[in-house]
């Protein structure tokens, strides 16, 4: 991803930037252009604080409730978080996103993302950004991720 940095919430939504070390996480993402770049934005939650569904620990919250969420706090004060502003203007679906998952069995982080965001520096940075290990993860593609434009 050309130009790409990361921003990013933790389960109590305080903005973190590049270089902390995030606990090994689950949680949903966006790449969203901000002056002239695209960075990807999380929201996350501790793998020991995931949700249980079926046979996956996930994140609580979805795209369209985070996303309202930070639309709802306007331009000025998403930047003033370290968020990109564009956020504001736009709807939940309209920039690549995706989501990571922890398969209990096999015990494998599952990262569902647009093909925009499968190159493999996009996927090195959720990869650290979610704290996951090296080769305990896989990527997939899936039609919910998929943005329409």
């Amino acid at each position: 991803m050309r130009g790409a940095g990361s921003i990013g919430t933790d389960t109590a939504g305080a903005a973190f930037a590049n270089g902390d070390a995030p606990t090994p996480s689950v949680g949903i993402f966006w790449g969203v252009p901000d002056g002239g770049r695209t960075v990807l934005v999380t929201d996350r939650t501790p793998l020991t604080e995931a949700e249980v569904y079926g046979d996956c620990l996930t994140h609580p919250r979805g795209h369209h409730e985070v996303w309202e969420a930070w639309r709802g706090l306007g331009a000025t004060a998403l930047r003033r978080r370290g968020l990109p502003p564009a956020i504001a203007g736009h709807e939940y679906e309209a920039f690549p996103r995706g989501r990571v998952v922890y398969m209990r069995e096999p015990a494998l982080f599952t990262l569902y993302a647009d093909r925009r965001l499968q190159s493999p520096e996009t996927i090195a940075e959720l990869v650290q950004l979610f704290g996951l290990a090296r080769g305990r993860h896989v990527v997939r593609s899936d039609a919910h991720y998929r943005t329409l434009t």
